[in-house]
């Protein structure tokens, strides 16, 4: 627990001034960058005089990222790092994290309090499931337990089999995953014939991946816990930017490191809280790679006054997508977690489902696969097709736009140990 977290508004407002002011002299000073991206905005430190001078200040992107690979936006020197971490660079080069011992000093702190805010203390024993490695979400949650105190085990992603083991043998009471490998864990542990709810486990942390409510309402059913939804990227520092206290109504914001605006996304507009657009975020005292307005793609929205848990720090709602992971069909936006939402309002299918697009004489189609439950399963095919329409018509409903729904005989969805899978995308655009 921190001070910060608790700040009236004027404090914090008076912190985030100060970290800002601190900030962008020393970027424009110590990476080139920055100096030539704010001289062509016309734009000097001496510019910035105050915390509303923010949107003055040009936008910081992934491809920018991209484009100064791999040490391009240190701002210190390399011997001051301490710590390299990676995007997974699927669709080009990776994006570099790089970690000075202040950072990391920031990262447990701030994944300490992600705990902490669901109620882990240092009697709690936390089962890691989330990847070691380039990839931030082990380390970072890592981080977390030991600033808090608590006892980590390293498990990493993968091998369900052990996990379940340790899940029993170990008594672990706080689990750390995707939300999807949380669904697949309670699977299996059904599976297995064993009964999620006789573990230890009162608490999971769930993020890298966008989830609906609905989902978190299958993982607390499943597993017997109080789910939280943590959020955070590699480009900022990995997870620990925001996240859920036990009220459940929104994830706060460490905004003190990390100051957040939502912007409309088509014209890099500022919009006032509440709201959804995308979420832009300047990492206010981070020393290693600090970014200036990094757009995250994210799209959420903002608010703020004094949560019941008496945090007053601001709060963004869980996700509903990305911009790039949005689809676009015949003139509609389509984010996934709608989808998600509508299904799992039917209690005969299963958390498990693929979005199929392709393109039949120049017009886009969606077809949504979901897995029937075994007892559906051996229902009569009528019995199915009815189903099939009913959800068809929640999800027009929802999302003005027609999909086909095909339910498919369970475990026919690929499961994942990461990230899901949610869109085969088959059209050439």
């Amino acid at each position: 627990m921190s001070e910060n977290e608790y700040l009236a508004r004027e404090k914090m407002r008076a912190l985030q001034q100060e970290r800002l002011l601190n900030l962008v002299p020393r970027l424009y000073e110590k990476v080139a960058f920055y100096r030539k991206r704010m001289q062509e905005h016309r734009i000097s430190p001496a510019d910035i005089h105050s915390l509303n001078d923010i949107t003055r200040l040009p936008f910081t992107t992934k491809d920018d990222m991209r484009e100064v690979y791999p040490y391009g936006l240190l701002a210190v020197p390399l011997a001051e790092i301490e710590e390299i971490h990676t995007s997974s660079g699927t669709t080009g080069k990776v994006v570099v994290a790089a970690y000075t011992r202040n950072d990391l000093n920031i990262w447990g702190e701030v994944m300490g309090r992600t705990l902490a805010m669901g109620g882990v203390t240092e009697k709690d024993v936390v089962q890691n499931a989330y990847g070691y490695g380039l990839f931030t979400g082990g380390m970072g949650a890592h981080y977390g337990g030991q600033h808090i105190h608590a006892t980590v085990i390293p498990i990493s992603g993968g091998n369900t089999r052990r996990q379940l083991t340790f899940l029993q043998d170990f008594g672990s009471t706080a689990l750390t995953c995707t939300p999807s490998y949380a669904i697949y864990l309670a699977e299996a542990a059904r599976e297995a014939g064993l009964d999620p709810k006789s573990f230890s486990l009162k608490y999971g942390f769930f993020g890298a991946e966008p989830w609906s409510e609905g989902m978190r309402q299958e993982i607390e059913r499943g597993l017997g816990i109080k789910a939280y939804d943590i959020y955070g990227l590699t480009e900022i520092i990995g997870p620990g930017v925001a996240s859920e206290c036990t009220e459940q109504n929104g994830m706060h914001v460490n905004e003190d490191h990390f100051y957040p605006e939502i912007i409309n996304p088509d014209t890099g507009e500022a919009l006032p809280d509440g709201e959804k657009g995308e979420l832009v975020i300047t990492t206010l005292s981070k020393t290693g790679t600090p970014l200036l307005r990094y757009r995250t793609r994210d799209i959420t929205y903002l608010t703020r006054g004094t949560c019941p848990c008496g945090r007053t720090t601001v709060r963004m709602h869980r996700l509903f997508g990305r911009t790039d992971d949005m689809l676009i069909i015949r003139g509609v936006n389509v984010f996934p977690s709608q989808i998600e939402e509508v299904l799992l309002s039917f209690k005969m299918v299963e958390p498990h489902y693929q979005l199929i697009v392709d393109r039949k004489d120049s017009l886009d189609r969606l077809e949504v696969q979901v897995e029937m439950n075994e007892a559906l399963f051996s229902d009569e095919v009528r019995n199915l097709e009815g189903i099939e329409r009913r959800i068809e018509s929640a999800l027009a409903s929802a999302l003005l736009l027609h999909a086909r729904v095909r339910l498919v005989e369970p475990k026919a969805i690929p499961r994942s140990e990461g990230k899901a899978v949610r869109i085969v995308d088959k059209r050439v655009l």
